[in-house]
């Protein structure tokens, strides 16, 4: 909580019109170090190495997501197949969480803002699956989102469909590789961790905690929208092809 505390003061001295220039201007930068790690690298291996040397939190990861069933907050059904072509951002949460998710939810926002200022808006969806599906609402999920900064436009808030077992998503966040465990005063303890899918449905990345910089994220999103396996000649082009897109 005292994050947000020093944090939204700040927050308040700056103009709908300045943020979004101070969020046009990060998200730029992210590209351009995109285009820069993009120019030297022949593969998304490649990327990782750059990034790692930059990012202590970042973990790269190359295995096919979970599979899983769930529905959004309108109960719309929601596979791993829905989602083909896009670049995921997934986080496991529960809304009745007093401390750290509601931290990771609003620095998910953060990273959201970023890519939502640039071309890959319409190529990358964020995710956040309750642990608590029994507590949490479809009311509940509706609402979460925009009181953490959240944009409804490329985000979604899944949950349990009917029928399934109270405990399917924690068991799906175990696979991710984390627990999600009931304590006897009805909260969970767990880590955090922030999963990253490319467009092909593979896992890719992990970035632990809430120390990770969001412009590392942003540019190894980046690098997933922009096909780095391509050949160089081609993720060259591409790459530049979106720097001016932006000036």
């Amino acid at each position: 909580m005292v994050v947000r505390t020093l944090h939204r003061p700040a927050d308040r001295c700056l103009t709908p019109s300045w943020m979004r220039l101070l969020l046009g201007l990060v998200a730029l930068a992210a590209m351009a170090v995109g285009f820069a790690h993009g120019a030297r690298a022949h593969s998304l291996e490649d990327i990782d190495g750059l990034l790692q040397s930059d990012e202590k939190y970042f973990q790269p990861i190359d295995k096919p997501i979970p599979d899983f069933t769930l529905r959004t907050a309108d109960g719309r059904t929601v596979r791993p197949a829905d989602l083909s072509g896009k670049v995921v951002v997934l986080h496991f949460i529960y809304t009745s969480c007093p401390d750290v998710c509601p931290l990771h939810a609003e620095k998910i926002a953060e990273v959201q803002k970023m890519v939502n200022s640039t071309p890959m808006k319409d190529r990358v969806v964020f995710i956040s699956i309750t642990t608590d599906p029994r507590k949490d609402t479809l009311d509940a999920l509706e609402a979460y989102g925009p009181t953490h900064g959240l944009d409804p436009a490329n985000w979604l808030f899944l949950t349990t469909v009917p029928n399934q077992p109270e405990d399917t998503t924690r068991k799906l966040a175990e696979a991710f590789g984390h627990k999600f465990t009931l304590t006897d005063d009805g909260y969970q303890m767990h880590g955090i961790v922030t999963h990253v899918i490319d467009r092909e449905g593979r896992w890719r990345a992990n970035f632990h905690g809430l120390n990770f910089q969001p412009i590392n994220l942003v540019t190894f999103v980046n690098a997933l929208t922009n096909n780095v396996e391509r050949p160089h000649h081609e993720q060259d082009e591409g790459w530049l092809a979106k720097l001016k897109n932006l000036l």
